[in-house]
C-alpha cells in the first residue's frame, strides 16, 4: 500500500495541541489593515482552536500530525 500524504496546505495552516485539538490562526489579517484598528489587529494575532465540525476533515489532511 501506498505512504499516505500530508495536505501541503493544511500543514502550513494547522497545528495539532498535545491533547489532540487543531490550532489555527485567523484570518483577516494580510491586507488592507490601515483601516483596521489597532486593537481588532491585535486579536486577530490569537490563535484558536478549530470547530468539531472541521476537525475530522482537518484530521484526514493531516495522518501523520
Amino acid at each position: 500500500m501506498a505512504k499516505l500524504k500530508t495536505h501541503s496546505g493544511s500543514k502550513k495552516r494547522f497545528r495539532i495541541t498535545a491533547t489532540g485539538k487543531i490550532k489555527r490562526s485567523q484570518g483577516y489579517k494580510n491586507h488592507i489593515l490601515t483601516k483596521k484598528s489597532t486593537k481588532r489587529k491585535r486579536q486577530l494575532r490569537k490563535s484558536l482552536i478549530a470547530s468539531d465540525a472541521n476537525a475530522a476533515t482537518i484530521k484526514q489532511m493531516l495522518p501523520y500530525a
